[in-house]
C-alpha cells in the first residue's frame, strides 16, 4: 500500500479547501443586495417657529404644508390656513418657518434647510446658491478651493450643470467624482 508524501498531502488539503469554498459560495453564500436608488428616499423637512414641536421630520412621501405642520404638533395658537397654500407639496430639504408678524398674524415662509443639515441627510447642495462657508463644510474643499468655485460661478453667472465643476481650478476627475453626489444645479 502506497502512502502520500507530506507535499502531496498538503496539495490535497488545499484542493479540498478550494472545493469546500466553491460549494459554500454556490449553495450557502447570499450577498446582501447593493444599495440602489430604487430604495425609498425619505423626504426631510424642517419645521420651525410657532409650532408645538419644532424640529426635523421625515416623510415617506412628499408632504403638504398642512401635513408638515401637523407632524410638528400643530400651531401653538389656533389660526386659519389658506386652503390653497396648505395643500402645497414640500420638497426634500425644505425649511418651513411659521412666524407671527407685528399684527400677530401667522405667516409661513418656505426656504432651504441649512447646508450642514442638508449634508447630514445627504441632500445635495445647490452649486448656484451655496456660500463659501458652506462649501468649506464638505470634506476635500478648503478655503482656496471654495473661493475658486465661487469665482468660477460668478464669472460664468452660475453653473448650468454639475459637470462644469471639472472646469474649476483644483478639481480633477477624482475630486469631481467625489463631489458630484454632494451638489446639484437647480433652475
Amino acid at each position: 500500500m502506497k502512502y502520500f508524501s507530506l507535499h502531496q498531502q498538503w496539495v490535497l488539503f488545499f484542493i479540498a479547501l478550494l472545493i469546500l469554498g466553491i460549494l459554500y459560495f454556490k449553495f450557502y453564500y447570499h450577498p446582501l443586495p447593493s444599495p440602489s436608488e430604487e430604495f425609498v428616499r425619505e423626504i426631510v423637512v424642517e419645521v420651525s417657529g410657532e409650532v408645538k414641536r419644532p424640529g426635523i421630520y421625515l416623510f415617506q412621501n412628499p408632504p403638504t404644508l398642512r401635513e408638515a405642520i401637523e407632524k410638528a404638533g400643530g400651531l401653538k395658537e389656533p389660526a386659519q390656513f389658506d386652503i390653497t397654500s396648505s395643500s402645497e407639496i414640500l420638497e426634500i430639504g425644505t425649511l418651513l418657518a411659521v412666524e407671527k408678524d407685528k399684527s400677530q398674524e401667522i405667516k409661513i415662509k418656505l426656504g432651504r434647510m441649512a447646508a450642514n443639515k442638508l449634508l447630514v441627510f445627504s441632500i445635495p447642495l445647490d452649486l448656484n446658491r451655496v456660500s463659501r462657508e458652506d462649501l468649506c463644510l464638505i470634506p476635500g474643499i478648503g478655503e482656496s478651493l471654495a473661493q475658486e468655485i465661487i469665482t468660477y460661478r460668478e464669472g460664468r453667472r452660475g453653473f448650468r450643470s454639475i459637470e462644469e465643476l471639472k472646469n474649476v481650478k483644483g478639481i480633477g476627475e477624482k475630486k469631481w467624482k467625489d463631489f458630484r453626489k454632494v451638489f446639484t444645479v437647480r433652475p
